[in-house]
């Protein structure tokens, strides 16, 4: 019997697809660098980056709706929310009297100067949110009736409100902490940013290790009571060692914060998680190969950033 032909060999351009877990510590890297780098420079790459994020993440909340047959007005939410973002960061800013922001604004009318302070401006920017019930309520008037929705035209309405509200607000209220009575202070993000990714970690690697008991076996079958305490525990332990790196905070007030993102995070993960299982897809976006969507990676702060914006206006 004749030998069979050998295979032919393989063209040098045909390259191996990059495995998942490399794609994912590729652009897991690529993305925290980004991040680090725009929150350290200064405080107007801090806000351009947080403001394109949280609008991305509004897109993915209405792209989800979307799936659900719902039809939101995802233009006019994501405009709206940059206007949400940037109003409170000049308020903030303008409130702590920071210098690179709270500059004057000059407007010049006839021999007279108006001088408008950049919390002023802010607040101004702010007005127009005042009319979004009713502009969205005329939006459903206009394409009223639609085809082939089965949803009341105030459906959408409550959608597009529930996406300023869910994924907008709490992430533009990331300037609340940004800055205290100094000015704006990067270290306090990257304190966040570190409380976070302990939660995650130490919920993981105490899951894995340990998980036994479903924390919520219909929403997200792999969390376990075991992780969730692995992550509280390792979340306390960040809020320690954050002494160093914000030695005028007192630890008491650390292990507050602490506190907060355990408890808080895992519960906007799981927040999230329902909202994709009750619309039937797996990850909110695919801006990260292999790591989902923005909505996927900043859920947690979803929860976490209304109640640490709360103690830091009550708290100082």
């Amino acid at each position: 019997m004749p030998d069979s032909p050998a295979p032919a060999p393989s063209s040098a351009s045909e390259k191996k697809p990059m495995s998942n877990l490399a794609q994912r510590l590729l652009y897991g890297v690529l993305g925290a660098i980004v991040l680090l780098f725009c929150i350290w420079y200064s405080a107007w790459t801090f806000a351009l980056f947080f403001a394109l994020v949280q609008m991305r993440m509004l897109w993915e909340f209405y792209r989800m709706m979307r799936e659900a047959g719902y039809k939101p007005a995802a233009m006019l939410g994501g405009g709206l929310s940059i206007l949400i973002f940037t109003s409170i960061f000049l308020v903030r800013a303008g409130a702590v009297g920071f210098a690179n922001v709270n500059y004057d604004y000059a407007v010049a009318s006839g021999w007279h100067t108006i001088i408008l302070p950049s919390n002023f401006i802010g607040a101004l920017l702010s007005l127009p949110l005042l009319l979004l019930p009713t502009i969205l309520i005329l939006r459903e008037m206009y394409a009223w009736p639609r085809e082939n929705q089965p949803f009341s035209p105030f459906a959408n309405v409550g959608v597009a409100l529930l996406g300023l509200l869910y994924v907008s607000l709490p992430m533009s209220l990331l300037s609340v902490l940004a800055f205290d009575e100094h000015g704006y202070d990067y270290r306090r993000i990257f304190a966040l940013l570190l409380l976070v990714w302990s939660s995650d970690i130490g919920a993981y690697a105490a899951g894995k290790n340990f998980g036994k008991h479903k924390l919520a076996p219909k929403i997200s079958p792999g969390k376990t009571w075991e992780g969730a305490i692995g992550g509280f525990l390792l979340t306390l332990l960040t809020g320690w060692a954050l002494g160093y790196l914000l030695p005028e905070l007192p630890l008491a007030y650390r292990l507050v914060v602490a506190g907060v993102v355990a408890i808080f995070g895992p519960l906007g993960d799981l927040a999230e998680s329902m909202l994709k299982r009750s619309v039937g897809v797996k990850d909110s976006g695919r801006i990260l190969p292999g790591h989902g969507g923005l909505l996927d990676r900043f859920d947690a702060f979803l929860f976490i950033l209304p109640v640490l914006a709360l103690l830091q206006l009550l708290l100082g």
